[in-house]
Parts: C-alpha cells; sequence; structure tokens
C-alpha cells in the first residue's frame, strides 16, 4: 500500500506540474535568481527567489520574450523579493527579468511571463436589447469632428461642455459623434495623438454630461469602397485605426458605444448592392469586431454597432450578416432613415407636407407614409431586436424650410412620428443635427452658446422617446 500511494502522489504531482506557475532561474557567480510573474486584474506581481549573494538588483520587461530589446523599470535593494508592475496594460503578454550582480558580473533570471487580466467589473450584464432601452432619444454631433480639414471646417465651432450639457438637459440621453480619422493619421495609419486627445475630450464632455456615447469611423474620405479588389487593403486600415481607438477607450464603461463604419456603399451607386458589394461590407464589420474584441479589457464585452449596406433598411434585411462574436449579444445593427427624400432632404423640392395632416396634393409626396413608416421599423424588429440583435436608428431628420411657415409644423410631424416609432419597436432613434439652424439646415441648438433654436420640435423627440 505505501508504495502505492507514493506513486499515485508522483503521478498527481506530474499532472499538477503544467497548471502551476514555473519558476525562471538563471545562475552566475555562485548566485541563483528564481523569477514567478502572476497577472491579475489590477497589476502584474513579481516574486524571486535567491540562493546565494547578489547585488545591483534590477527589473526589467518587455513585450516578447527577445532579452535583446527588454527595458528596465525598476531598481531594488538586494534584499527585495517582490515587485508590483501597475503600469502593465490589460490584455498585453509581457516578459520579465531580474538582472543581478554576482561574483562582480551581471547574469539574469530566465524570463517570466504574465498578463494583466482584462477586468469588465464597469460593464453591466446587459444584453445589447436591454441597453438599447435605456438610451431614449439621441442626438448627432454632426458636421463637427469628421468634418474633413477641421473640426470646424464646416462651419460649426469647437464642441464645448456647455453646448454637451444643453444637449443633455434638453432631454436626450444619447448623443453620437461622428468621427473622421484618417486626415489625422501618417502614412500608416498611425493617428496623431493631439486628434486622439481632442476626441477624447469630447467623449469626456458627454460622459460627464451623463450621455450614452457612440463614435464612430465616418465618411473619413470614402475610403470603404466594398470591392474585391479593395477588401483586404480597406479591412487591414479598419483593423489598425480600431485597434488604436479601441486602446484609447479600454477602460471606459458600456455607456460608451463603438460603431465601426458609417454608410458604406460605392460612390455613386444607390442601387440595390451586388453579392460582391454586400459580401465586402459585411466582412468590414466582422473586421472591426474582431479588432476592437482583441484589444481585451471592456472591449471584451463592449456594446458594438455594425451597419446594414448604406445604412438602407431594405438592404439591411436582405443582405446584412451578424458578425460572429466572443461576447454573447452584445451586437446592434445600425440603419438611417430619410424617406422621403423629396420631403426629408431635397431643398429644391416642392414636397413640404407629409403624413395624414397633408392638404396639398401637389406638395405631398405619394410614399413613404405612416404606414410604410411602421412597416419598416417593424421589418427591423422582427428581424434583428426579436433576435435579439438592438437596433440604432442612427440618423434620421427633416431640414427646415424658413421660407415656408408651414412647412415647420410637418416637419415635427414626421419626426415626432419617426422617433415614437422607433422608440415604441426597440430601436434607438439618434436625430441627425449638422449644427445649421437657417434655411435648409437641420440644427436644433445653437453650437457657440447651447442655446435651444428650435425647442418645441427638441421637446417633441425626446418625448417621442418616453
Amino acid at each position: 500500500m505505501k508504495s502505492f500511494f507514493s506513486s499515485l502522489v508522483l503521478l498527481l504531482a506530474f499532472c499538477l506540474a503544467p497548471f502551476s506557475q514555473a519558476q525562471s532561474c538563471g545562475s552566475g557567480g555562485g548566485a541563483t535568481v528564481c523569477l514567478t510573474a502572476t497577472g491579475t486584474a489590477n497589476n502584474v506581481g513579481l516574486s524571486w527567489t535567491v540562493s546565494g549573494t547578489i547585488s545591483s538588483v534590477q527589473v526589467y520587461r518587455d513585450t516578447d520574450s527577445n532579452p535583446s530589446g527588454r527595458i528596465r523599470i525598476a531598481t531594488v535593494s538586494a534584499s527585495t523579493k517582490t515587485y508590483t508592475d501597475s503600469t502593465a496594460v490589460a490584455g498585453t503578454p509581457y516578459w520579465y527579468w531580474i538582472k543581478f550582480t554576482a561574483a562582480g558580473a551581471s547574469y539574469s533570471s530566465n524570463a517570466a511571463t504574465a498578463t494583466r487580466t482584462a477586468s469588465t467589473a464597469a460593464m453591466r450584464n446587459l444584453t445589447s436589447v436591454q441597453l438599447a432601452a435605456l438610451m431614449g432619444a439621441g442626438w448627432n454631433l454632426g458636421n463637427s469632428l469628421e468634418a474633413i480639414g477641421s473640426e470646424t471646417a464646416w462651419g460649426n465651432p469647437a464642441t464645448t461642455q456647455t453646448m454637451i450639457n444643453a444637449v443633455k438637459a434638453a432631454g436626450f440621453k444619447t448623443i453620437r459623434i461622428p468621427v473622421s480619422w484618417s486626415q489625422y493619421a501618417d502614412a500608416n495609419y498611425n493617428i496623431s495623438s493631439t486628434w486622439m486627445a481632442r476626441v477624447k475630450q469630447v467623449v469626456d464632455y458627454s460622459k460627464s454630461a451623463g450621455l450614452y456615447v457612440i463614435i464612430n469611423i465616418h465618411w473619413d474620405g470614402g475610403w470603404m469602397q466594398p470591392k474585391y479588389a479593395n477588401q483586404t487593403a480597406v479591412n487591414s486600415r479598419i483593423t489598425t485605426l480600431w485597434t488604436q481607438i479601441a486602446n484609447q477607450f479600454k477602460n471606459y464603461d458600456d455607456y460608451l458605444l463603438f460603431a465601426g463604419t458609417n454608410e458604406v456603399m460605392v460612390d455613386g451607386d444607390y442601387g440595390t448592392p451586388t453579392t460582391e458589394y454586400y459580401t465586402v461590407q459585411n466582412s468590414f464589420n466582422q473586421t472591426f469586431v474582431n479588432a476592437v474584441r482583441a484589444t481585451g479589457g471592456n472591449n471584451a464585452v463592449r456594446h458594438l454597432i455594425v451597419q446594414g449596406f448604406n445604412t438602407n433598411i431594405d438592404h439591411t434585411i436582405s443582405f446584412a450578416t451578424i458578425p460572429s462574436d466572443s461576447a454573447s449579444k452584445r451586437l446592434m445593427m445600425e440603419v438611417h432613415f430619410y424617406d422621403p427624400y423629396n420631403f426629408t432632404l431635397n431643398e429644391n423640392s416642392v414636397i413640404w407636407q407629409w403624413g395624414k395632416n397633408a392638404t396639398s396634393a401637389a406638395n405631398t409626396e405619394t410614399w413613404a407614409n405612416e404606414a410604410y413608416v411602421d412597416a419598416q421599423f417593424q421589418r427591423m424588429k422582427t428581424k434583428f431586436v426579436d433576435n435579439g440583435v438592438a437596433v440604432i436608428l442612427g440618423e434620421f431628420g427633416v431640414i427646415s424650410r424658413t421660407n415656408i411657415p408651414a412647412a415647420e409644423s410637418y416637419r415635427v410631424y414626421w419626426n415626432q412620428y419617426i422617433t415614437r416609432a422607433a422608440f415604441t419597436r426597440g430601436l434607438v432613434p439618434v436625430y441627425w443635427d449638422n449644427g445649421y439652424t437657417a434655411n435648409g439646415g437641420m440644427g436644433l441648438f445653437d453650437r457657440y452658446s447651447g442655446n435651444q433654436v428650435y425647442p418645441n420640435l427638441i421637446s417633441t423627440i425626446v418625448n417621442a422617446a418616453k
């Protein structure tokens, strides 16, 4: 029996050994140092044992096992046997060494590796559908951070905390911040630290105001052309940009959402997408999800927003593929709504009435009335919301027609109907504000002061999402 139990103990020791942390030892000058590294959610802890006499003890670190590029991160006393690396980035593997002097020469322990684990404590246990139900009515900071040239190139002032506070005070719960990145990046798509800091500042304004925040890669110069010839290069660029963006915000809580793209289409082709077009566009969504998830931290479970082809509801229903995702029920689908075009966006059109209250057939479109709106949003609910994928109505709105005073009541009614029809079906309605409040504009606020220019329209939208 003694022989049996001895053998059993040896067998258990052998089997359990791979699950224990092995020490990494290095010897020289009559001394031996054995190092162990352990990653936690807060740091990487190092501990080591010493046999013999040592001095000049230093801690080194690198992101690979090759010691030639390692960097010294601390010098400690010869009697110290532990060190805590609180600067380690969660999700990044590190290799550590203890360098020491013995008998007048320098030696090192072998490398011990560990990874600071990602903490997702700030991320509530909410599915995308549950989160969407909390996001209320949303507002777009349009024609600002996505403007080509600079933040102010399209006529809006630099965004301030005062402006964002006004959005929150008006009753909006969500802000969508369209962003351009490539113009602030080098030839290898490394984003300028100055621009990253500016985007972070505006996100922090929004977080400070208590808003849910969506940031994206907006038009950005139109480089996301969904063709096979561009697919590899575009997906590589998406990965490069989103890896940087996601790392910048990886410790933010679930009030921050990422949206991968915006209105991807082949320039000039507004027709039904070919198999090539929607296949490539779907790959952009998958690449975005993969890139964000790979950064770890809170991004491992962050709510992510993908888009249907050109954010068109019909194309989304027909061709969108939900990306595979390592997180469960944390994806949302985004579409936009500007129907009927002649009423909503065409400032040269004579169509300025809409819906059941219209009195002039000559000034009313023959399609896209209330029943159409209900049907379109119901299709999105059935296809996505009912299957665990929330829907963001990322843009909607109607231009002002101050030259036709009677037009405003129809604009208010359209926005009320769209907001309510979306909200009651689980879609998050996010109004498109381009900052321009004169004739032909879609601005709601004075971007300089934060004052409400169209208080009736603002309250109508906000109240329709309650």
